[in-house]
């Protein structure tokens, strides 16, 4: 599980609170930051999706976790970890999936990279997870590029159809990489 602070050298990965709720909107709002996902969300989807994220904590002790600057406080995003709640093929289920979302102006600074590695290093060496995978479409080489830098492995007859994007959709089709 990942402890309630864990800290990188610009971050701090910490259970959410009530006064992310409006800047996790912001960010889930921004057509930048939503742009390899179906849509941008409203107040009340990303609201629901805090929610989630907190259930999973309290049921697993782990989540995709509120990130905040270590400087200023400044929410940050998230970054974390979350029990998949529909199968990939050719993983083992439930797999447990790591992922990042940060605002806009913190693209390009490599907190994204600084925080799953954080992440990354507890879920194999702390909590002996034997695999953590992540997804995103094929077109989205930033967060491959996070992926990579942590030392994931791009599973070349992994792609598949993401169940909760209807077809036709051009960002149906998922890519999957898995950690070392």
């Amino acid at each position: 599980m990942i402890p309630s602070l864990l800290q990188t050298e610009r971050l701090i990965l910490r259970p959410w609170r009530e006064d992310d709720l409006e800047p996790f909107a912001q960010m889930n709002a921004d057509p930048r930051v939503r742009e390899f996902f179906s849509s941008t969300l409203t107040r009340e989807q990303s609201d629901a999706a805090i929610r989630r994220y907190q259930d999973q904590y309290a049921e697993h002790g782990f989540c995709f976790l509120a990130a905040e600057l270590r400087q200023t406080g400044a929410f940050a995003g998230f970054i974390g970890m979350q029990i998949m709640d529909f199968p990939i093929p050719n993983i083992a289920q439930p797999a447990v999936e790591i992922g990042w979302r940060l605002p806009y102006s913190l693209w390009g600074k490599g907190l994204a990279t600084e925080g799953a590695r954080a992440v990354m290093d507890h879920a194999l060496r702390r909590q002996k997870l034997h695999q953590v995978v992540a997804i995103t479409a094929p077109n989205n080489v930033r967060s491959r590029h996070v992926m990579e830098k942590i030392g994931m492995q791009y599973i070349q007859d992994g792609d598949f159809d993401h169940p909760r994007i209807p077809e036709g959709n051009p960002m149906r089709r998922h890519v999957v990489y898995v950690s070392p």
